[in-house]
């Protein structure tokens, strides 16, 4: 159970924190995830694919992406990678998850890191102070950890049920999202569930951003204007 404490209103800027994000744009509200269930086989299909779907997502307006692979080998992930950084252009920030090592070798601007995976610490050390390091929690002492770490975002979730993940931890609700708020001062990124029905109340809530898997990348769907139509929630 997370406990209330003053809220910090925040207004982060790239940058600021030990980052290696040069832009002065506040935190994209935004945060689309990729995960490697959602594309073709690995091959020259697989590569056109990112290619084409990275290149769409910048041009609709999203400015963080985050490319999520939990079964492939090192050389799948790369090669990913690398077709997602040859068509990203200058205005998106690309962040790997789990593998700071393979995100700065196919010069992504960051990685995502979980609970079980290396430490904050050793990520920063891994990819430099010019790169973002992000870090998932999904309890008040995880958060409040999280918050004295060299990190540049901390992932609050699951906010409700999700089904991208195969054991998730326990819903937090749009009052997590809340406390979560109160605890700490750095941006804020909502994860787990979250719509276009219900987007608004955990922006509400004081997250800065929302990560969004299914609701973007659902089977059969239209990814881009997907992302254009919560863009355009944001206003």
């Amino acid at each position: 159970m997370l406990t209330r404490r003053s809220a910090t209103p925040v207004e982060w800027l790239f940058g600021q924190i030990n980052c290696g994000v040069n832009s002065a744009a506040v935190f994209p509200p935004l945060y689309p995830i990729l995960d490697s269930g959602f594309l073709p086989r690995p091959g020259e299909e697989r590569r056109l694919f990112l290619q084409g779907l990275t290149r769409e997502l910048a041009d609709a307006g999203v400015a963080i992406l985050q490319y999520r692979n939990k079964q492939g080998s090192e050389a799948e992930i790369l090669a990913d990678a690398r077709a997602m950084h040859s068509a990203a252009g200058t205005g998106l920030k690309l962040i790997l998850n789990d593998w700071p090592a393979l995100a700065v070798e196919a010069d992504f601007d960051g990685v995502h890191i979980g609970q079980e995976d290396l430490s904050p610490r050793a990520a920063r050390e891994l990819v430099g102070g010019k790169r973002i390091v992000g870090i998932s929690t999904h309890n008040e002492a995880q958060l409040r950890e999280a918050d004295l770490e060299p990190v540049d975002y901390i992932a609050i979730g699951p906010v409700f049920s999700t089904s991208s993940k195969e054991n998730p931890d326990p819903v937090l609700g749009i009052e997590g999202v809340r406390l979560a708020r109160s605890i700490t001062p750095k941006p804020l990124v909502a994860i787990g569930g979250i719509t276009l029905e219900t987007v608004a109340q955990v922006r509400d809530a004081g997250a800065d951003s929302v990560a969004v898997i299914s609701a973007i990348f659902m089977h059969g769907g239209n990814p881009v204007k997907l992302a254009k139509d919560f863009l355009n929630i944001f206003g």
